[in-house]
């Protein structure tokens, strides 16, 4: 059963009382600030905490949501963070009067998601994206190599991975420049500069790092998940034509650093935990470090929708779910600090592009027009080998429980052109 606020919420909403999820957002008359969304409002925690809701042992007698990101609270780790939920639904709750019955609090403690600017959730030192979609993995591979040698031969052994820009991670909304680079047309002897030609998005999901790992000391698999806040959606936005001619033998550079999508709502494991489902058998068995006999992945609904410049409303184009991902957020983390890495507090860790074993859930244009060969048509009669100037793409996720959603809102982009 939903449980009951005394703040109206949607049905269908993203954010009732069994999510509260956190982000940091600037009023238009105030300071940066940590805040939790519950339907179409923002709890202003800065405010509960003046008025000492969070002083206990787990908050180490500091005030830590007056602050312009979420890293003082990812360092605490999870004894924090759930004494805050437990807090929260007590003072959201239809049975509590604190809030309820008080005009004038309510109006200090309460904002309009609609009325304030959404900023990153926290300040990201290391991003890192995965590639752990088998059925991604396998399309790429087939596209470039032929389908006997999709994979290669580490692929089922160890988590890939690449070390992103962190940078150039930014909210959502934010527009995407269209890059330019260095791209080898296939019938020519040398490579030209210019924009690219192949602009994708890569639909995916990430975990920001709570508290982190000392230099030298890993993570064990068992513990992995003590050092995972919560999640966010993601946009890899990648330039393929520039990705085809500078990936080998490095991996991924100017066609991925140039912007990277996260949504500003980050949702907790705890509100994530009864959607958790066991993770799908591995064949080779992995590496006893990344053995965990309770691992599990989540029930998570993931879509991507595209609008072009033309067109009245967006248009579904994929319908995937975070059970596509081979590898656990455990084995990552295992495996991102088996060499003696560390990780801080605020490190964003991706999934990978999300894609299934059907056309509708493939998570991004590479793998939905096969490489621009197949190009779509959108309801408007508009074809797209690859996204064009004035689209916008639009991801969103939800689990769906007994009578309420626990989801992620959405992370939208809209692809300018070249200056």
């Amino acid at each position: 059963m939903a449980l009951r606020s005394f703040v109206e919420i949607a049905k269908n909403s993203h954010f009732p009382m069994e999510n509260l999820p956190f982000g940091v957002f600037k009023p238009h008359d105030g300071a940066t600030r940590v805040g939790v969304a519950i339907g179409d409002l923002i709890v202003d925690l800065p405010v509960l905490e003046e008025l000492g809701h969070f002083r206990s042992s787990e908050f180490q007698d500091r005030k830590i949501f007056s602050e312009d990101s979420l890293n003082a609270f990812l360092a605490l780790g999870r004894p924090a963070w759930r004494k805050t939920r437990e807090i929260l639904q007590h003072l959201l709750s239809a049975e509590t009067p604190t809030l309820r019955d008080d005009v004038r609090l309510r109006e200090k403690v309460f904002h309009s998601q609609k009325d304030v600017v959404m900023k990153l959730p926290a300040r990201i030192g290391n991003y890192t994206d995965f590639y752990s979609s088998y059925h991604h993995a396998h399309n790429v591979g087939t596209m470039l190599r032929g389908p006997e040698n999709a994979l290669m031969p580490n692929w089922k052994w160890l988590p890939v991975a690449y070390h992103g820009r962190a940078s150039s991670v930014v909210i959502s909304r934010t527009d995407v420049r269209r890059p330019q680079g260095q791209i080898k047309p296939p019938d020519a002897s040398a490579p030209i500069f210019g924009p690219t030609k192949s602009l994708d998005y890569e639909l995916e999901m990430a975990f920001l790092i709570g508290p982190g790992n000392s230099l030298g000391e890993p993570v064990p698999i068992d513990r992995a998940i003590d050092h995972i806040f919560g999640f966010v959606l993601m946009n890899d936005w990648s330039a393929r034509d520039i990705q085809a001619w500078e990936y080998q033998p490095l991996g991924p550079f100017l066609a991925k650093n140039f912007c990277t999508s996260i949504s500003p709502w980050v949702v907790t494991l705890e509100a994530l935990d009864p959607f958790r489902k066991s993770l799908p058998r591995q064949d080779p068995e992995p590496l006893p470090y990344l053995r965990w006999k309770n691992d599990f992945t989540f029930d998570i609904r993931l879509e991507a929708h595209l609008q072009t410049s033309s067109m009245d409303a967006p248009h579904g184009i994929t319908y995937t779910n975070f059970q596509n991902l081979y590898w656990s957020i455990a084995q990552q983390l295992a495996h991102h600090t088996v060499n003696g890495c560390n990780l801080e507090p605020g490190d964003l860790l991706a999934s990978g592009t999300i894609s299934g074993a059907t056309e509708e859930s493939r998570g991004c244009m590479l793998e939905l027009t096969w490489r621009g060969a197949n190009p779509f048509k959108l309801p408007n009669g508009e074809m797209r080998k690859w996204l064009e100037n004035g689209d916008t793409l639009t991801i969103t996720g939800w689990c769906q429980g007994d009578g309420y959603r626990i989801g992620f809102g959405e992370v939208s982009g809209r692809v300018l052109p070249v200056v």
